[in-house]
This record gives structure tokens, sequence and C-alpha cells, in this order.
């Protein structure tokens, strides 16, 4: 597991309250049921998805593969991509079936250095044009949250 380097405090109730950056990145929205994984490190939380295709959506003629559901319309699409080297075309196909969705791969993590940069430049423009604004100002500013910000101002 990856250590994000963000920390929440347990309330009275035992709630915890998911940073919005995490929430956002999760595609995690307020009413979604999330799940629990227990392993040696601790635990996993994740978005709960059901019984569906990881992919599109269909409950369909689903099969188990990797932690998630996936159907057979799927399965002959990605064998296809597989077999014929992903050519453009089938990529389109791919593309077109499968609805957009957000895991946790390189991809993202590299997107994810990239939108810290550009907040990184945003935050430092605003310092410049007002300096003397309180954190939470900043953060109303960039809507991110006040921790956020004082994670970006830690990186200039």
């Amino acid at each position: 597991m990856k250590n994000t380097g963000m920390t929440r405090p347990l309330d009275q109730l035992g709630r915890i309250v998911l940073p919005k950056e995490m929430r956002t990145t999760m595609d995690i929205n307020i009413g979604d049921s999330l799940e629990f994984f227990v392993n040696e490190d601790g635990f996993v939380l994740r978005k709960y998805t059901g019984v569906s295709c990881k992919f599109c959506g269909t409950v369909d003629h689903l099969t188990y593969f990797r932690d998630s559901f996936i159907c057979a319309d799927c399965i002959q699409v990605l064998k296809t991509e597989e077999n014929v080297h992903a050519t453009s075309t089938d990529a389109i196909q791919a593309q077109e079936h499968a609805k957009p969705i957000r895991t946790n791969t390189t991809l993202q993590a590299k997107q994810s250095r990239v939108q810290q940069g550009e907040m990184v430049k945003k935050l430092r423009k605003l310092i410049l044009e007002h300096p003397n604004l309180p954190q939470k100002v900043y953060a109303e500013m960039l809507d991110i949250s006040q921790g956020r910000v004082s994670q970006l101002k830690k990186l200039l």
C-alpha cells in the first residue's frame, strides 16, 4: 500500500472524513457504498461496485477475474485486442464499449503528479498575488481542502 501522507482523526463515534482529493480521484460520491478489506498491512477501503462488469456495468454472463467481475462481451473484446496487439480500430471499439472507470494505475499516478504540479503553480501564483491570506481562503479559492494547501505549501 502507498502512504498518501494524509491523516484524519477518529471522532467519538468512530467516524473519519475521507479527504476530498481522495474522494474525487476514486470517484466516491455522497451516498456511495464502500467496501473494507483486511490484509497483513492493515485495511483497504474502496468504492463498492456490486456484481456488475467492471468495464460496461452489465450484470449478465459475468466471470470473476482478479478481484473484479468482467462480462463475456468485454472478455471477447480484450482477447481480440490482445491477439491483434491493440490496433487503433480495436482500441476505439473497446473504448466505445467500455464505460470510463477510475482505477489505481500508473497512468493515474502520473496524472495526479501532473495535477499536483499544476496545483503548486496555482497556489504559488495566489500567494504572490495575496501573500497575507490564511490557508483556509487559499483552499476555498482552489477548491481543495485546507490540509491539501498545507501539503502543497511544503512543496514550494
